[in-house]
Order: C-alpha cells, then structure tokens, then sequence
C-alpha cells in the first residue's frame, strides 16, 4: 500500500483538547455533545470521544452514531448517548429511533412520524426543538416552537420534550451574541411556561457559542453546547474572531504529500485558453521562471487548493488539479528533491475530505 498522501493524526492532542473544552463548559454548567462528523466519525477517533467527558456524541449521518454505538457494546463504560444534529428525513425515521438516543426536530410531520415509529419499537425517543434565531437554517419560526412543543408534550406519546436548541453562524453568518442567545433563552422559557416545566436541555449552538463561554457572557440558562471544530482543529474562532484557543492544539491533524515532479518553469501558460479540469476559468500571473514542485494528491483528496497550508517557509500552493497539487518552492528554506515529504495544515473542509478519502493513508500517532 502506499504511504502518501498520508494524513497523520495525534490522538493525544486531541484527547488534550476535549479536555479544555469539557472542563471550561463544566465550570459554567454546561455539558458537551462531542461532534464527530467533521473527521467523518473515525471509530479510533470516536473513541477518544467516548472516553472523555463529553455527555453525548453528535453526528449529521447514521452511520457515525452506529459506529459508536457499537464500541459501547464492547465495552459499556464507553455508551454515550447520541445526537443527531441534522433534522432527519422521513424516509430515515426507522433509523432515527433505532439508533439516535436524541434528536434536533423542526418539522412537526416528522415529530409525529418519530413518535409512531418509536411505539412501533417499543421506545421512547428524546427530541431537541429547533429555534429559529434569525441563521435561516432550521428550525420553528416565532410561536410554532411553543406549539410544536405542546403537541409533543400533550400528544406524542412516543416522544419525550428533551428541550429546545438554536444554531447560528452555519449559513447565515448570525453570531452568537449575548443578546441573541439571552433572546433564545427567553423563547425556552415561553416554551416552559407553556408545558408547565422545566426543559432539561437549552442547546445554546455549536463552535461558535464557545466564545461566550470563554468571555463569560453565556447566559446561565444554557447547559449544553454541540462543540466539532473548536476540539477538532481549534482554528475558525482565533482565525475569525481573535478568540484566543493558545490552550488548545491546532495540529492534530497534518497532511503529508510527496514530491513526484521538480522542475523550473514558467508560471504563465501558453497556447490557447479554456477552463481547467473542473470547468474554471483560473487566473495566471505571470512571474517568469520558477522553481516547481508537483506533489502526488489533489483535489479529489482534500477538496480544494486553498483549504491546505504548507507548514514549510517560502513554499506556496498555487494550484492544483484531481490528482496533483503545484507548488512555487522558488523561495523555499529547504533544499528539495523528489521523493520529499512536504507537511500541510488543514482546515475543516479539507479534514471532511481527507478523513473520508481512501486514497489518503492515515497514521496515529
């Protein structure tokens, strides 16, 4: 088999940053739900999941909540609850109660679907309604969250109201303020005082609420955040917002891909133009001759060219097609040679990749 391109993974380094995370919500009340779906649920990795503080492992697909309901088979001490963190489908409704401990609800034709399926299997299933806080994903839209929850209170005998959850920054760029989240929290009240009790769960959001737990400004209400980034990588909230994560390793995981072409050459092509292998029309500069390495993986492997980072000084990626990856070494510290190894970071679109990717070998480490 083939050694590269090679993904290299530090699982020590990311049982260090479950840690921060689970302790600094701890000391605020707030419980975590591990989101494993980034690195595609790696069983290695939903292990250290499973072992750590975290209350409930999160995913958007089945088959990652399957995979870590079967390592709390063989060993029971590592069952931890599971969240699916995408509304379901209909057509997945079976699938939800079988193996989905909890799930976030925004339509009520699939809360009634949950709950008939889940008497058929002798269940009852554990929701999370969906507030609509102005993102524009999903979720109930002003009143219709406190019906939604009468209905499943009063007559959804399959279900049990779990409580009430918001997501914001995942598309329509709203951030967590403390004000949208103290506004959240006073529609989990109404909801409260409509059932006439208290909601075990206020899911404040995901990644992006950790900064409000770090600036302590999370209102008190919340008790639960769905945390995948800031664990896995640790690199949107210092990178967009200057939030300080020095406490947390930004390297667990490094791509690593071989030199199989060094030469120099002209950065400007010639001959006539169309698009490239995806269909775009790139733009050139033209910078005279330089020196070129061609490195084996491309887009197939890690989505795109600007979602890698070349860890090496002077080296610069500047394009890449399905299977090669071109960079301008011109200016490098190193002296390379074919056959080198060159190290990249990744963000969270490139990990989604190469996690999934079988022509990537990964490594723990």
């Amino acid at each position: 088999m083939h050694s590269y391109p090679q993904l290299v993974i530090d699982k020590g380094k990311l049982s260090h940053n479950i840690e921060e995370v689970t302790s600094r919500c701890a000391e605020k009340g707030i419980s975590v739900a591990g989101v494993i779906k980034g690195m595609n649920g790696l069983p290695e990795l939903t292990r250290i999941y499973a072992a750590s503080d975290v209350t409930m492992i999160g995913s958007s697909r089945i088959e990652q909540l399957k995979d870590a309901i079967s390592i709390g088979e063989a060993e029971p001490e590592l069952r931890k609850p599971t969240l699916m963190i995408r509304i379901p489908m209909l057509s997945e409704v079976p699938e939800i109660v079988k193996y989905c401990d909890y799930s976030l609800e925004s339509e009520e034709e699939v809360l009634r679907a949950l709950s008939s399926e889940a008497l058929r299997q002798g269940k009852v299933h554990k929701v999370i309604l969906m507030a609509e806080m102005g993102d524009l994903r999903e979720g109930f839209v002003g009143d219709e969250l406190t019906e939604a929850a009468l209905t499943v209170e009063n007559e959804l005998d399959g279900l049990y109201l779990a409580g009430v959850g918001m997501n914001v920054g995942c598309y329509g760029s709203i951030l967590p303020t403390k004000e949208k989240l103290e506004e959240f929290v006073a529609r989990a009240e109404q909801v409260e005082d409509a059932i006439g009790r208290k909601l075990d769960i206020l899911s404040g959001g995901a990644t992006s609420s950790l900064m409000r737990v770090l600036d302590d400004s999370i209102p008190e209400r919340i008790n639960h955040l769905r945390i995948g980034e800031a664990i896995l990588l640790a690199r949107d909230l210092p990178l967009f917002y200057g939030c300080d994560l020095s406490f947390m390793n930004q390297d667990i995981f490094r791509l690593k891909l071989e030199i199989v072409e060094l030469k120099n050459k002209p950065t400007y092509p010639s001959g006539t133009m169309g698009r490239d292998a995806f269909g775009h029309e790139p733009e050139y500069i033209d910078r005279g001759n330089r020196m070129r390495a061609i490195c084996a993986g491309g887009k197939v492997d890690y989505g795109s060219e600007d979602e890698i980072f070349p860890l090496d000084s002077g080296i610069k990626v500047i394009g890449a097609s399905s299977d090669h990856t071109i960079l301008d070494v011109e200016d490098s510290d190193r002296s390379l040679k074919v056959g080198d190894v060159l190290t990249f970071g990744i963000d969270y679109a490139s990990m989604v990749f190469v996690t999934v990717s079988r022509n990537v070998t990964i490594k723990y480490i």
